[in-house]
């Protein structure tokens, strides 16, 4: 396989993420807590935020902030070169409603354990709230659902493990996924590439 793509993680708040001809779209997803910052360098990306979508093409600059729903698609079938860097926000201002300050906490709960169960009926109970009204708030504020969102953070703990030299089966486990297959289809449904090639791509 043709290496188009290259993770390279400089240390525990920053990630670089190279693209070389690369033909991958990614469904929506967040970045928790991270600014994402990504230069084309040659070819067109699109990139889906906020319900609208807006082409950059070579030499151009986009930014994605938090926690903001985003997917990014290939241009025509054409591919594209870029750099993408994504940064930690380690001093993101306090939201002023209630509300979200619950789902915040919430939220920092799946992303220092997502290894762990959290049931919606627990979640809700917690901040008080019906488990629908719930998953509406955690939408609001983080741009997945509660599910969707621990997904994510298990596939980017795994991720990390990799990086640390564990294998796949190690990584599928400490990160929370039971079943191989499972696990399989989220790292490649989110990073577009398998586990073992994410593997092999990483340093």
């Amino acid at each position: 396989m043709e290496r188009s793509i290259i993770y390279s993680r400089k240390n525990e708040s920053t990630e670089y993420i190279y693209y070389r001809e690369a033909t991958r779209s990614y469904p929506t997803h967040t970045h928790a807590s991270h600014h994402t910052i990504g230069l084309i360098s040659s070819g067109a990306v699109c990139i889906v935020c906020g319900g609208e979508k807006k082409i950059y093409r070579e030499g151009q600059i986009f930014y994605i902030p938090p926690d903001a729903p985003h997917a990014i698609e290939a241009v025509e079938g054409t591919t594209y070169s870029m750099i993408a860097v994504c940064v930690s926000a380690d001093e993101m201002p306090e939201l002023e409603n209630v509300g979200a300050r619950d789902i915040k906490r919430l939220k920092g709960l799946i992303l220092e354990a997502p290894e762990n169960a959290f049931l919606i009926k627990d979640m809700a109970r917690t901040i008080n709230v019906s488990p629908y009204h719930m998953i509406r708030q955690f939408k609001a504020v983080c741009g997945l659902t509660p599910h969707q969102f621990q997904i994510q953070c298990r596939v980017r703990k795994a991720q990390r493990l990799l990086e640390e030299g564990k294998s796949v089966t190690e990584a599928a486990y400490a990160a929370g996924f039971c079943d191989q297959s499972h696990f399989d289809r989220c790292f490649q449904r989110i990073v577009r590439l398998t586990p073992g090639e994410y593997k092999s791509f990483s340093h």
